[in-house]
């Protein structure tokens, strides 16, 4: 019985990409995204204020989801989430699963970039509290000046790493053999979702802007049927938020979704109606 990805191992993932030159460059690059696109613009930013208009984007049903710490741990591994699918590959498919690692990662590279496109022109922050008693808050609040919520990075990378497998099991004639494993990985995303939201380091409407991003970015993986399932996961099994608060939750994002595809049809770029949302905020 194959191994769910949650087993592929961190450390083995990485030398095994460091081992080959193509994987070796693929991940270069991605860092070099990762650092221009995240932390230098967003640190540039904050060590110079009003360089770039920054714009709150909390929305009031966000107070129906309760500040919860416990979630920290999760919420932080949104980046091993998806480094451990490319060990999954590599362990599973050996010289075959290189490729699909390589365009995988070479992805990951494009949404930094692409999410930056609305970043260099706007800014956005929420209302995240300053708790400092657990190590991995304190890490959050100095790694991450809180600048670029919409649309949600966190957000898009578990959904590029879900849709992505599932496209790559496709495409080798295994969606039977993985299905367990695509349900696990699709499963973490949502998971994941739910505990950016818990830990308020975003606001659902970081999370409408998330989808429509990635419906721009490769809508043939995430169309606008996708997005509708992925929400229909949230916050199904919780108590807090309260059943009918959820239910207004998933709607208010799926209408914000729907709002910005809507506005895509007659704007000049696909960032427009985002950047118009937040200007409407301002």
């Amino acid at each position: 019985m194959t191994k769910p990805v949650a087993e592929a191992s961190l450390g083995f993932t990485l030398l095994k990409v460091a081992a080959h030159p193509a994987l070796r460059s693929a991940g270069i690059r991605c860092i070099k995204s990762i650092f221009y696109h995240f932390f230098l613009l967003q640190y540039k930013a904050a060590f110079f204020p009003g360089l770039i208009p920054v714009t709150s984007v909390d929305h009031p049903l966000d107070a129906a989801i309760p500040f919860s710490p416990r979630w920290v741990t999760r919420y932080l591994d949104f980046v091993p989430f998806w480094i451990r699918l490319i060990g999954f590959l590599l362990r599973t498919y050996r010289r075959t699963g290189i490729g699909p690692a390589l365009d995988f990662i070479d992805s990951m590279s494009r949404l930094y970039a692409l999410a930056a496109q609305v970043y260099t022109k706007n800014l956005s922050t929420t209302n995240r509290p300053r708790y400092l008693k657990h190590p991995r808050f304190i890490l959050i609040h100095a790694a991450d000046p809180h600048l670029m919520c919409i649309p949600s990075l966190h957000v898009m990378v578990v959904i590029r790493t879900y849709t992505a497998f599932r496209a790559i099991i496709r495409s080798l004639g295994d969606t039977e053999r993985f299905a367990p494993q695509l349900a696990e990985v699709k499963q973490g995303a949502v998971t994941i979702t739910e505990a950016l939201l818990y830990v308020k380091q975003h606001s659902i409407n970081c999370v409408a802007a998330a989808l429509y991003t990635m419906t721009c970015f490769d809508r043939a993986l995430f169309p606008p049927e996708e997005a509708d399932d992925f929400v229909s996961h949230l916050f199904t099994h919780t108590q807090r938020p309260t059943p009918e608060d959820s239910t207004r939750i998933r709607a208010s994002i799926i209408e914000r979704y729907t709002a910005f595809l809507s506005e895509a049809a007659g704007a000049s770029s696909w960032e427009e109606p985002l950047l118009g949302f937040l200007r409407s905020r301002a």
